[in-house]
Protein backbone atom coordinates (compact mmCIF):
# COMPACT_ATOMS: atom_id res chain seq x y z
CA UNK A 1 0.00 0.00 0.00
CA UNK A 2 1.36 3.44 -0.92
CA UNK A 3 0.73 6.51 1.21
CA UNK A 4 0.29 10.08 -0.02
CA UNK A 5 3.97 10.81 0.70
CA UNK A 6 5.15 8.06 -1.63
CA UNK A 7 5.99 5.82 1.31
CA UNK A 8 4.95 2.20 1.38
CA UNK A 9 3.40 0.58 4.44
CA UNK A 10 5.10 -2.50 5.86
CA UNK A 11 2.59 -3.54 8.47
CA UNK A 12 1.79 -0.28 10.22
CA UNK A 13 5.13 1.41 9.46
CA UNK A 14 5.65 3.67 6.43
CA UNK A 15 8.90 3.06 4.55
CA UNK A 16 10.33 4.63 1.40
CA UNK A 17 11.04 2.79 -1.85
CA UNK A 18 14.35 1.46 -0.44
CA UNK A 19 12.72 0.13 2.74
CA UNK A 20 13.94 2.88 5.08
CA UNK A 21 11.51 3.99 7.79
CA UNK A 22 9.90 7.35 6.99
CA UNK A 23 8.87 8.41 10.50
CA UNK A 24 10.94 6.95 13.35
CA UNK A 25 8.59 8.40 15.97
CA UNK A 26 6.09 5.62 15.25
CA UNK A 27 8.49 3.04 16.65
CA UNK A 28 8.53 2.58 20.40
CA UNK A 29 11.52 0.93 22.10
CA UNK A 30 10.80 -2.67 22.98
CA UNK A 31 12.37 -5.15 25.32
CA UNK A 32 13.72 -7.00 22.29
CA UNK A 33 16.25 -4.25 21.48
CA UNK A 34 19.62 -4.25 23.20
CA UNK A 35 20.15 -1.06 25.21
CA UNK A 36 23.34 -0.35 23.28
CA UNK A 37 21.32 -0.55 20.05
CA UNK A 38 19.02 2.15 21.43
CA UNK A 39 22.10 4.16 22.49
CA UNK A 40 23.50 3.95 18.94
CA UNK A 41 20.14 4.86 17.38
CA UNK A 42 19.79 7.87 19.68
CA UNK A 43 23.37 8.95 18.82
CA UNK A 44 22.65 8.61 15.09
CA UNK A 45 19.45 10.64 15.30
CA UNK A 46 21.09 13.36 17.41
CA UNK A 47 24.01 13.52 14.97
CA UNK A 48 21.62 13.89 12.04
CA UNK A 49 19.65 16.62 13.81
CA UNK A 50 22.84 18.54 14.64
CA UNK A 51 24.86 17.93 11.45
CA UNK A 52 22.07 17.58 8.90
CA UNK A 53 23.44 14.27 7.55
CA UNK A 54 23.42 10.63 8.55
CA UNK A 55 26.57 9.79 10.53
CA UNK A 56 29.14 7.60 8.84
CA UNK A 57 29.74 4.17 10.37
CA UNK A 58 33.18 5.30 11.53
CA UNK A 59 31.58 7.78 13.96
CA UNK A 60 29.45 5.03 15.47
CA UNK A 61 32.45 2.66 15.64
CA UNK A 62 34.40 5.33 17.51
CA UNK A 63 31.50 5.81 19.93
CA UNK A 64 30.93 2.16 20.80
CA UNK A 65 34.60 1.16 20.62
CA UNK A 66 35.78 3.75 23.14
CA UNK A 67 37.97 5.33 20.43
CA UNK A 68 39.29 1.88 19.36
CA UNK A 69 38.05 1.53 15.79
CA UNK A 70 38.76 -2.21 15.58
CA UNK A 71 36.79 -2.90 18.76
CA UNK A 72 34.07 -0.58 17.51
CA UNK A 73 33.84 -2.43 14.19
CA UNK A 74 33.47 -5.78 15.97
CA UNK A 75 30.78 -4.38 18.29
CA UNK A 76 28.96 -2.68 15.41
CA UNK A 77 28.54 -6.01 13.63
CA UNK A 78 27.50 -7.71 16.87
CA UNK A 79 24.73 -5.13 17.28
CA UNK A 80 23.82 -4.92 13.58
CA UNK A 81 24.78 -8.24 11.95
CA UNK A 82 23.18 -7.25 8.63
CA UNK A 83 25.35 -4.13 8.42
CA UNK A 84 25.28 -0.51 9.43
CA UNK A 85 23.44 0.74 6.36
CA UNK A 86 21.08 -2.18 5.88
CA UNK A 87 20.09 -2.44 9.53
CA UNK A 88 21.12 0.49 11.76
CA UNK A 89 20.15 3.23 9.31
CA UNK A 90 16.83 1.58 8.59
CA UNK A 91 16.01 1.15 12.29
CA UNK A 92 16.96 4.79 12.89
CA UNK A 93 14.72 5.92 10.04
CA UNK A 94 17.56 7.40 7.99
CA UNK A 95 18.79 7.33 4.46
CA UNK A 96 22.22 5.91 3.62
CA UNK A 97 25.10 8.07 4.84
CA UNK A 98 27.03 10.03 2.20
CA UNK A 99 30.05 7.80 2.67
CA UNK A 100 29.57 4.23 3.75
CA UNK A 101 31.89 1.29 3.85
CA UNK A 102 30.11 -1.23 6.08
CA UNK A 103 26.88 -3.02 5.30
Amino acid sequence: MTTTTGAVLEGDIAVDAEGYIVDFSVIAPTGSLDLQVLYVIRFMRTWRDEQGVTPDARHVMKLIGDNDRDAGRVRLFELFPHGYVKQACRIAGMKRPRVWSTG
